[in-house]
Formats: structure tokens, sequence, C-alpha cells
């Protein structure tokens, strides 16, 4: 179990500059609620709904972080700051990393049988700070979803989701993600948050030119087979 610990708080160490020694870390507002979580969610699982809930109120109330005691969430989850609220049917892979004022949240059954109604997040992903991802969607392996995004449809594998709704920019993930990039946008001139609609407009606009330059060249050759016939 200490092995356990020292290879969760490497794994925050690592993607986190700040602090200068592991015991720092113990500190963190989102492992002491993710440790909460665990008894939680071990009572949710027992059955004992009612204490589940006095664990996860005194974790919310301590951390300013909840989390559904319903909610499965896998190893180095990493919570920066706080804030963040994360709904009964969410669920969270592997080595994912939210920041602060992050929403997980759920859609109202019609029905009213509740089923699955949160996000599921897949390994490596990465939420930046206020974003909302809202209902039963899926949100690829290492996927990122940059600050104050709103998403609510399924988000490929390694994609970068920006704006309200979010969208694609159409960067390409074997580019960016060599290592561990914290935020929902590369860091560059060219997605400086200033001029960050402006590029995406570019590149929705490249997109469209090779389309249409692809588009051309085949009606080019079925002239030229025409010609030919």
């Amino acid at each position: 179990m200490f092995q356990r610990l020292v290879a969760y708080l490497d794994s925050i160490k690592a993607r986190d500059p700040a602090p200068r020694s592991r015991a720092e870390i113990l500190l963190y507002p989102g492992v002491w609620a993710l440790g909460y979580h665990r008894i939680a969610h071990a009572l949710f699982g027992a059955r004992l709904y009612f204490l589940a809930r006095v664990v996860n109120h005194w974790s919310r109330w301590v951390t300013a972080i909840d989390i559904h005691p319903g909610a499965r969430i896998g190893r180095n989850f990493f919570i920066d700051h706080g804030f963040v609220v994360i709904g009964e049917t969410a669920e969270i892979g592997d080595d994912v990393t939210i920041y602060q004022c992050v929403t997980l949240g759920g859609t109202s059954p019609d029905n009213g049988v509740a089923g699955k109604r949160h996000p599921t997040l897949l390994n490596g992903v990465i939420l930046g700070s206020g974003a909302q991802v809202l209902g039963p969607i899926t949100v690829g392996e290492r996927a990122r979803v940059g600050a104050n995004a709103v998403v609510t449809k399924d988000v490929p594998e390694g994609a970068v989701m920006v704006g309200i709704p979010a969208k694609p920019t159409l960067v390409e993930a074997e580019k960016w993600q060599k290592g561990f990039v914290p935020y929902g946008t590369p860091c560059s001139e060219l997605f400086d948050p200033a001029t960050q609609k402006l590029e995406i407009m570019r590149c929705e606009l490249e997109a469209m030119r090779k389309r249409l330059d692809a588009v051309l060249a085949e009606r080019h050759a079925a002239g030229e087979q025409r010609d030919s016939a």
C-alpha cells in the first residue's frame, strides 16, 4: 500500500511542477478528496448508502470537492486545486487530470430511470479549468478539453476540444502529445488565448481548402477518363 501511495504522489509530481516534495503533495485537497472517495465508494458498494453520503459530505466540506460515492475512478487521478463536481455514474480511467471548477454533470432522465447519465473519461484525459462535460458521453484516451469548454458529444481519442459547444481544433495529437501537456491547446504563439478563435477559423478554412482540392482533383481525373474513352 505504501508503494502505491508513493507511485501516486510521484505521478502527481510529474504533472505539477509546484511541489518540492511528496509530503507537500499530501496537503493537496485533491489527494484528500480522492482518499475520502475511496472510502465512500467502498461503503456505497456495500449498500451502506447513508454512511457513504456522510463521508462524501464531510469530504466536500473539508476539500470543496464533491465526488459522488457511486463514481468509479481509476489509478493516478489528479484534481489540481479543487472546486470540482463529479456525478454518480461518472467513470474515470487511469492517469486523468482535472483542473479547478470542472463539472462532470449528468442529464435528467425523462423516463424517471437513473441509468448512465454522467460522462466517461478514458485514460490520460486532461480537462482544463472551468470545463463542463455533460451527459453519458465518452471522452477518448489522451483527449484534452480546453478551459471553459462545454462538451455534450463524444470526444475522439487524442482530440483537443475548445469552445461552446466544444469543437476540435484540428491539431494533430501525435505532434502535441509526446509528453504531458496540461493545457487544452498547445503552448505556442498560434494558440494564444487572445487569438484562439481566429486560429480555429484558420484551421477550418485550411481543411475546407484541402477538401476542395481533393474534389477538383477527382473531377479532373474523371474528365480525363471521359476524354480518353
